[in-house]
């Protein structure tokens, strides 16, 4: 049964991944002007001369003449492919451009929840089984300060403190030996060394925001019938808790991997900026800027491809750990 809910949960997104593909290509195009009106009015600001006949063997040459729907086709086609064109701006192929800051993104997204989901869990459960206590009301102060907090701002703050009271190197994923070294186990280590701090600061507010979501659910189950019978039952407090109505406030921990990766991926842009991480946040914004439509769109594509798979993998685990939800 689990197995072909899978399988039905697979067929549907492949059509809704093409759905988005061609909203967000549209989005995309949907401003006034192309590559080519940014890249001639660069060069008027500049003081040389636009010759429009150069502009239109550019627009000719990259296909920005065609219609709409032509230019999609050929996009995806060629995307499925493994081939998303060639960067206007940076002239060098989109793929060769996106894979390694992607993979690093995707690398700081995943460690960032892993860090979300270690500091929130207990701290929420805690929370929940002691009630208006002093560490409750201690866990709620610092909550709403994380949620409060910019992570801009926090970065700075970090920043500050690592580099005039540690003297540590903050700014980007690698020091600068390792900066283009091909992968190592030292370079590996050096990537842990720098990963904590984006990841504290970006897990801040997404711990905050769990902790009051897991104290608020489990104090909801804690007073179920269920709980009193199996506390009548003899069964201990720990195993209790951690058996039934965990299982079930568990629920949006589980769910916010759909959305989890592509917002931390394309929400963090002016945190990635402020600490010079080279992850996708910021050539995403540079090629929508420029309007650089491959390099862009490959990104959006990608990050929706991250959200599909993110939804996916969140409701097959709501399945699995959830007996209420129902395959049918």
């Amino acid at each position: 049964m689990l197995f072909l809910y899978i399988l039905r949960r697979i067929a549907w997104s492949i059509p809704l991944l093409f759905a988005v593909s061609l909203i967000a290509f549209a989005l995309i195009t949907a401003p006034p002007g192309d590559y080519i009106t940014s890249f001639a009015a660069t060069l008027s600001e500049s003081g040389d001369i636009v010759d429009q006949v150069r502009l239109d063997a550019m627009r000719e040459r990259y296909g920005l003449d065609q219609p709409f729907l032509i230019q999609y086709w050929y996009w995806i086609i060629n995307a499925v492919q493994g081939d998303f064109g060639i960067s206007f701006e940076w002239q060098q192929p989109v793929s060769t451009l996106i894979w390694e800051r992607m993979s690093l993104s995707v690398t700081l997204a995943l460690a960032t929840l892993m860090f979300t989901w270690a500091v929130a869990l207990p701290i929420g459960i805690y929370s929940a089984v002691r009630k208006y206590s002093i560490g409750d009301y201690l866990v709620t102060t610092i909550g709403f300060l994380g949620l409060a907090t910019p992570n801009f701002l926090f970065a700075l703050v970090l920043m500050y403190i690592a580099v005039v009271y540690f003297g540590a190197d903050v700014s980007g994923l690698f020091s600068d030996e390792y900066q283009d070294a091909p992968w190592s186990w030292a370079k590996f280590v050096d990537l842990a060394k720098h990963i904590w701090i984006p990841v504290v600061i970006l897990g801040t507010s997404a711990t905050a925001s769990l902790v009051r979501i897991m104290r608020a659910n489990l104090l909801d189950e804690l007073h179920r019938p269920y709980v009193t019978t199996a506390r009548a039952k003899g069964l201990s407090e720990f195993r209790l808790i951690m058996k039934y109505p965990v299982r079930i406030a568990i629920n949006p921990f589980v769910s916010t991997i759909g959305w989890a990766f592509p917002q931390l991926i394309s929400g963090a842009v002016i945190t990635a900026v402020v600490l010079s991480l080279p992850t996708a946040g910021p050539l995403m914004l540079q090629a929508l800027l420029a309007q650089d439509m491959y390099l862009a769109g490959a990104f959006i594509l990608l990050l929706c491809c991250l959200s599909i798979i993110g939804m996916l993998v969140s409701d097959i685990l709501l399945a699995v750990i959830d007996p209420r939800i129902r395959f049918r």
